[in-house]
């Protein structure tokens, strides 16, 4: 009986919280918070805007095909987020004095008090919690959807929702993960940056990207001279429009731009070994790298023989992948290959802060790919799904044929018009 109330209840609160939209900041105030840092503050905020930010993503999760919910991976990723809402939950009813938290138990007489330093205390080790239980969402839920195609018949119109909420699932999980990395950093006890870096949370506001360029083509060419015993060379190109002997710089978040960047020098090397074969010389691999005064643009372009132009969108369906699909004894912790989700992800933590990862190819020739990042951090706010009518409507609709007027290709596997920037409500 008491589990069935406490059902009943988590029912009632998902409710409530996936009723408001998510707040979304800019890195600008990211960085403006962290350099004058407000434990209780971000307490505040945090213990709010988490469980809306889960609300709205698992609300979508219940509209999944019910097929795909009773494999045991999608179940499992299920059952994670209902737990860390929970977790969440008991930090809602919390009154925050100068010195004291009360929490008002319905199961207690009397009001609970403990210290702010304990309560902000445990708030932190259930952030960490809540991270690493969501380590893996990733994996389980590509894993999950390989269960539901070796079980049953999977249509049209179940792939387009599978790759809308998959977008959607992984972008709320970016977004949250960025949130309780910036708590954890400032105000944790896993700090792990010195005083005197300059970083801010996992935040870098003075982001060489030229670094991060060379630190990505070194390790891909790493594991490519493993593979193959021999990798392309990397010429790099600098281009600032207004400081031309200036770096180039951008406030990121190094490890966003890192993952882009490792995939796409993976994919163009190869690509180039594979399309120049037992050549003893092979064409380099070219990064372009241009400040403007919108944008920050990296251009990593290969002669890998490209790829034709139908096959494009292709690359960021999450089902698709030239690599092998993992074994299905493969540790929880397989990597990501085989499952193709290098790409889309990379487009996701693109777009995350309002910038996007573009691909051109010449078939036959080679491939370039674009990641456009904003060069103003005041312009770089986060986006994030937003679960409404609309949104529910598109895992019961049928995709209606589009013409050449209206490309509805861009409805299936597009990503800015469904992340729609919310208001707070």
């Amino acid at each position: 009986m008491r589990t069935t109330v406490a059902v009943r209840n988590i029912s009632k609160m998902l409710d409530h919280f996936s009723q408001y939209n998510p707040s979304p900041l800019s890195i600008k105030q990211f960085i403006d918070f962290g350099r004058n840092p407000c434990e209780r503050t971000s307490f505040t905020f945090l213990r709010k805007e988490l469980p809306v930010r889960l609300a709205n993503i698992m609300k979508e999760i219940h509209l999944l095909p019910e097929n795909l919910l009773r494999t045991p991976s999608a179940n499992l990723v299920n059952q994670w987020y209902a737990q860390s809402f929970k977790d969440l939950l008991k930090f809602k009813d919390l009154e925050v004095s100068d010195k004291i938290l009360t929490q008002y138990d319905t199961h207690s007489l009397f009001p609970i008090r403990v210290s702010l330093a304990m309560a902000f205390s445990r708030f932190c080790e259930s952030l960490i919690m809540i991270r690493n239980r969501h380590s893996d969402t990733v994996q389980t839920m590509a894993q999950g959807v390989l269960e539901l195609k070796e079980n049953y018949p999977v249509d049209q119109q179940t792939e387009n929702s599978i790759q809308y909420f998959l977008d959607r699932l992984y972008m709320s999980r970016i977004s949250i993960r960025m949130l309780i990395n910036q708590h954890t950093l400032l105000f944790g006890t896993d700090l792990n940056v010195t005083s005197n870096s300059r970083h801010v949370g996992s935040i870098d506001p003075n982001c060489d990207v030229v670094s991060i360029v060379r630190d990505a083509y070194e390790n891909a060419r790493f594991l490519c001279d493993q593979y193959y015993l021999a990798s392309p060379e990397l010429q790099l190109f600098e281009h600032n429009r207004n400081m031309p002997n200036a770096p180039i710089q951008v406030v990121y978040v190094p490890s966003h731009l890192y993952h882009m960047l490792f995939e796409l020098f993976k994919n163009s090397m190869r690509a180039v070994m594979e399309f120049h074969g037992d050549k003893e010389t092979v064409p380099p691999v070219v990064a372009n790298i241009s400040l403007g005064n919108e944008d920050v643009c990296i251009k990593v372009s290969d002669i890998g023989g490209g790829i034709a132009r139908s096959q494009i969108e292709l690359l960021f369906n999450y089902m698709y992948s030239t690599a092998p699909q993992p074994s299905k004894s493969a540790s929880p912790t397989v990597p990501l290959a085989g499952y193709g989700y290098g790409l889309p992800l990379s487009r996701l933590y693109a777009r995350y802060l309002q910038g996007d990862l573009v691909l051109q190819s010449c078939e036959g020739f080679g491939t370039d790919a674009v990641v456009y990042l904003k060069a103003l951090s005041s312009e770089a706010n986060e986006l994030l799904p937003v679960f409404n009518k609309t949104s529910s409507r598109f895992y019961k609709t049928t995709i209606p044929a589009g013409d050449w007027s209206n490309n509805v290709r861009h409805m299936t596997t597009g990503t800015h018009h469904r992340l729609r920037q919310p208001q707070l409500s």
